[in-house]
């Protein structure tokens, strides 16, 4: 399945094409023209949900570079490590709590006493290279919004609970990158802190658990794909009173596609200690005051991509011929409509770039001419195109044109003049509505 996945078309997901150039780098991956639009749909799908469609969560974008104390006060300059092991034969190294037994799983040699490893990146801001200097690329979204949080609560005068969502990229020194995009060195979060008050904590980090896995089944992943898997309390991170990971049955078995932590007032309470700030919330309606406690549904895009891609992977016998299809949802697929011209004969082509000019203002389109009309719709099919419009001859005369749908293969033939209503009805944006369950 890995291997099928790197050859989807047009290079949608590849290894650094620059970086191969002057010997390539582990763990870093570009994304082409269709993993760009599928990455970019899954982003707008998820902010849709989170934002757009809700009166109670407003969105971030902070920075990237942030003041070395943050760090320090979220306890990932101390604590945001991994054990680490090398094989003495081999000098590959391994994270300790992913392997199965005490040997080397390259070569069988013997492994080192594992040693704590941090994972963030270091680097220099300024001229000169000194210890008043050094501050590191974000490992986490999260803490962009827990520094903003008196800022945004103030400016946008919401009440608890409300929440901050945020879509960013952060870096994180894995020891052991892999599995294709799962697992990488640079990659891209869609964070939502939700506070409230810590008496409603507990209900509502059920109420997101149950919220984020109808997410991904409105995407259109199957159920029997997905699992909801409660941290146990040794695994629980140092913030954390409760952990619920949704896991996706990748190629290689399950894997965490988002995780769902009461944050407890964890994050808020080191900052105002670190900073000397007071970040308690004043219920003007109660008077009380309280440092709030905070909800944090937490997914990868990269991930949320390559289980889409998986999902929606098919292949099927078609009149003698084995035939790829990509069932992705219509409102996730790279190019909701294929614009087909029967024949490259002046008299379609004039027609088909008609039709193009008049669809593109609406949807991402992609226009092929070459070769048959059979090998056309594989293309499109293999791609995860939802609808072609193909142009034939009779279109000069009736002016109409064939809607051909990718999964069921059915075509109907409509006006050419309601095309764009006929093809909006079919593109309609449903599935990706959130189902607010009670309680959030």
């Amino acid at each position: 399945m890995l291997r099928r996945l790197r050859r989807w078309p047009s290079g949608a997901v590849s290894s650094s094409k620059a970086a191969r150039f002057y010997g390539g780098i582990n763990s870093t991956w570009d994304y082409g023209p269709l993993g760009v639009e599928l990455k970019n749909n899954v982003k707008r799908a998820w902010w849709r949900s989170m934002v757009q469609l809700r009166d109670d969560i407003v969105g971030l974008d902070a920075a990237i570079l942030m003041a070395p104390d943050v760090w320090r006060a979220s306890g990932h300059v101390e604590q945001f490590t991994d054990p680490m092991v090398d094989c003495k034969s081999c000098k590959m190294r391994f994270r300790a709590d992913h392997l199965e037994g005490d040997r080397c799983p390259n070569c069988g040699g013997e492994l080192t006493e594992p040693r704590q490893f941090n994972m963030m990146f270091k680097t220099f801001m300024g001229p000169v290279e000194e210890d008043a200097a050094v501050v590191y690329l974000r490992p986490e979204t999260a803490q962009g919004i827990f520094v903003n949080f008196q800022n945004v609560r103030t400016i946008t005068r919401r009440r608890l609970p409300f929440g901050i969502a945020q879509i960013g990229k952060s870096f994180r020194n894995e020891i052991s990158p892999g599995n294709f995009i799962f697992r990488s060195r640079e990659f891209e979060q869609m964070e939502c802190e939700y506070f409230v008050p810590p008496a409603q904590a507990e209900d509502a980090y059920r109420a997101w658990i149950q919220e984020r896995h109808a997410w991904y089944l409105s995407l259109g992943i199957k159920p029997e794909s997905l699992r909801l898997r409660e941290h146990t309390p040794d695994e629980l991170s140092h913030y954390s009173a409760g952990t619920t990971d949704i896991e996706f049955l990748f190629p290689w078995g399950w894997g965490e596609l988002e995780g769902i932590a009461n944050r407890t007032d964890y994050d808020l309470r080191r900052h105002s200690e670190v900073s000397g700030k007071d970040l308690t919330y004043v219920d003007d309606l109660t008077n009380e005051r309280y440092l709030p406690y905070v909800v944090e549904p937490a997914a990868g895009v990269d991930r949320t991509v390559m289980a889409l891609l998986c999902d929606a992977y098919d292949e099927v016998e078609v009149n003698g011929e084995q035939r790829t299809f990509l069932r992705l949802h219509h409102s996730l697929a790279p190019y909701k409509v294929a614009v087909l011209p029967l024949s490259k004969k002046d008299s379609l082509i004039g027609v088909a770039h008609e039709i193009e000019r008049t669809l593109r203002p609406h949807w991402m389109i992609t226009y092929d001419e070459t070769q048959s009309i059979g090998r056309r719709y594989a293309r499109q099919d293999e791609i995860g195109t939802p609808f072609c419009v193909t142009i034939d001859f009779d279109s000069l005369e009736d002016h109409a044109v064939t809607i051909r749908e990718r999964d069921s293969m059915a075509q109907v033939r409509v006006p050419i003049a309601r095309l764009v209503s006929a093809l909006a009805e079919r593109l309609a944006p449903s599935g990706t509505v959130p189902l607010q369950v009670a309680g959030i």
